[in-house]
């Protein structure tokens, strides 16, 4: 008899196929792309997957077969969409790909990928490649008369690298059973249904975005949008209003730029439930605010891209204000010590590293070529992605930051999100963050980089006068800069590297 792991299972089946052969949902939208320089388009559940096979024969006859992988290497658009979910149809490995990236790292992640095949825009040729090519507007008629394969949970999905700072990036290996993992998610955190309009603000080659704006709220029957062109903030309360969106998707960063420059009290966000982020830590500051402003609750998430998200408040689990939430039902979730080899949990309360169980369904298969990468994260049946926290008796998780974060200043390991977390909650600051700038071989000074509400707002007196009110005297920063922003990534995590050189600088 067929196990949980070789019965079939595929990912864009799973999403799609059962509202799209239902006859009362098959005409429901599915999904809309909202272009700023066209019309909007809109497909139903049936159009939707009708394309998705049509595509996925097509790169089958094209040459490819299961288990090849597959770059993308296209704008934010429809078209990326499909090539993604059309490949996983077929059994193939799609990568998705920032069309930002460089020749030489788009080259990278060729080399390390192995991939045989790239679907790409007019100009996204790639010199010396001689596998296959698929042209972006080939793919609206792309077909042929290939035999979709039958998939299992533990077979290959999707491959999608982490985007790195200061090495080279690594693949995570998702299997097709990742979307298991995900319906963990939505019960715990999104709370999708079926009449839902949802809105993604990020793009495409990013897994949040396709995850959670595309997977997730096809998995739950919902009309998932998104939007192309360059988004400035004051786009989004519009858009929200103008197609009713129910819930509305985002890192903190594009909810404090909304905030700011959005005015959304000039529009009728009243179809909004609630809205969701993840990405990068929450301020109570922001949420607050956006309570205060909007109306709706806020649902913060703790994920990595090994899992996803897997931490979380939701409408199931109430918010608790500094703390992302609890580890979802179905989910095994532990803090380990730091500093042993162990495998039994610490007691509530206590930091140490933050540990996933090696059965959860939304679990990465494996890095791609990297075993000494997969033993580093391994530690029993644990995996161990590298984020500091502890656990409180009501089981909510407070995060202490990265292990490779932790700053050692005069004998004492400190935490800079602990410490970034106090200093956010002096209502003059926007936001705050913490490095260790060393001084000399002996010496290492903890230094807070402070973006202000408004220029001036606040001083360095006032900022140590709260600090000492928040802090014991060991954690308190040794000086203070401000800035008119934080540098981030392309996906909004915070560059501490950069600050440091920032820093070095003055």
């Amino acid at each position: 008899m067929p196990t949980e792991e070789t019965s079939p299972l595929n990912l864009a089946r799973h999403c799609l196929q059962r509202w799209a052969e239902n006859p009362t949902t098959a005409s429901n939208p599915a999904f809309t792309f909202v272009d700023p320089d066209t019309e909007d388009r809109t497909w139903t559940y049936e159009q939707t997957w009708t394309h998705i096979q049509s595509i996925g024969r097509g790169l089958l006859d094209h040459g490819l077969h299961p288990g090849d992988r597959l770059l993308i290497r296209l704008p934010h658009s429809p078209e990326y969409a499909f090539a993604f979910f059309g490949a996983t149809v077929a059994g193939l490995l799609p990568i998705p790909a920032s069309p930002q990236l460089t020749e030489e790292e788009i080259t990278f992640l060729l080399e390390d990928s192995q991939a045989t095949a790239l679907v790409r825009g007019p100009d996204g040729q790639i010199p010396g490649f001689d596998g296959i090519e698929i042209l972006e507007h080939e793919l609206d008629t792309l077909d042929g008369s290939a035999t979709l394969p039958e998939t299992t949970a533990e077979d290959p999905a999707f491959l999608i690298y982490t985007s790195g700072t200061t090495s080279h990036p690594k693949g995570v290996l998702h299997a097709h059973r990742t979307v298991r993992g995900r319906e963990l998610m939505q019960q715990g955190w999104q709370g999708f249904e079926p009449t839902d309009t949802t809105l993604h603000a990020g793009t495409l080659n990013w897994s949040y975005t396709l995850g959670v704006g595309l997977m997730d709220a096809w998995a739950a029957g919902a009309h998932a949008v998104l939007r192309g062109g360059t988004a400035t903030p004051d786009v989004w309360p519009p858009l929200i209003e103008r197609l009713g969106v129910t819930i509305f998707i985002a890192v903190p960063t594009v909810y404090r730029q909304l905030l700011k420059y959005g005015r959304p009290e000039d529009h009728n966000l009243s179809s909004l439930r609630h809205v969701l982020c993840a990405g990068e830590p929450l301020t109570p500051a922001l949420r607050q605010e956006w309570q205060q402003r909007v109306g709706t609750e806020m649902y913060e998430s703790l994920g990595m891209t090994e899992i996803s998200t897997y931490i979380s408040s939701g409408p199931v689990t109430p918010v608790r204000s500094g703390s992302p939430g609890r580890p979802q039902p179905g989910r095994n979730v532990a803090i380990l010590p730091e500093d042993s080899d162990s495998t039994e949990p610490l007691p509530p309360g206590e930091p140490g590293l933050l540990a996933v169980h090696r059965s959860d369904p939304g679990l990465m298969l494996h890095y791609w070529n990297r075993p000494e990468e997969d033993a580093a994260v391994s530690r029993g049946d644990w995996f161990i992605g590298g984020d500091r926290a502890a656990i409180d008796e009501d089981g909510y998780v407070w995060f202490h930051g990265r292990a490779d974060d932790v700053i050692k200043s005069f004998g004492y390991r400190l935490s800079p999100v602990e410490i970034e977390a106090a200093l956010e909650s002096h209502p003059n600051v926007s936001e705050a963050a913490v490095i260790a700038r060393p001084l000399d071989e002996t010496k290492t000074l903890v230094s807070a980089c402070i973006v202000p509400t408004a220029p001036g707002a606040v001083d360095q007196a006032a900022l140590q006068a709260h600090a000492a009110q928040h802090l014991a005297a060991y954690k308190q920063p040794h000086e203070y800069h401000f800035m008119d922003h934080l540098p981030r990534t392309r996906n909004g995590k915070l560059q501490r590297s950069a600050l440091l050189a920032t820093l070095n600088k003055e």
